[in-house]
């Protein structure tokens, strides 16, 4: 068993050739082999987000605080709020963040396949980001 205590793991910008804006990651969990789970807490400042993506064994997101968007490509963004729970299937092809003047903080929980959580694609223009939401 390992415990890992509160504030032992540093807290990590996010990478700008996958992210737009402001993003802070906190590692939950990163299973060693043969368990696949990779758990993140992510903090989206206003206006940031992911960049398009996909997830080889899927991805379940549940937001913690705030309110953000997701979408899938070529639909308009959906608003999600604390509280609410997303599933994305395998190769479903995605983004995720704030709104544009909302925070919004997600647990994002994926498994590993052959090494990789996610499959990162160009970052969200900002057309898309701005779309109506539904």
């Amino acid at each position: 068993m390992d415990i890992h205590p509160a504030g032992s793991r540093p807290t990590d910008r996010s990478n700008p050739d996958y992210f737009t804006g402001s993003v802070l990651l906190d590692t939950i969990i990163s299973a060693p082999a043969p368990a696949r789970v990779n758990a993140l807490r992510v903090a989206f400042e206003p206006g940031a987000r992911t960049a398009w993506h996909t997830h080889p064994l899927g991805q379940t997101l549940h937001v913690l605080s705030g309110s953000g968007l997701v979408a899938l490509r070529d639909a308009a963004p959906r608003t999600i709020r604390a509280g609410d729970t997303v599933w994305i299937p395998p190769g479903e092809e995605h983004w995720h963040g704030a709104g544009p003047q909302t925070e919004m903080t997600h647990l994002a929980i994926q498994e590993t396949m052959d090494g990789m959580a996610a499959n990162w694609l160009e970052q969200v223009s900002d057309a898309d980001y701005l779309r109506s939401a539904e």
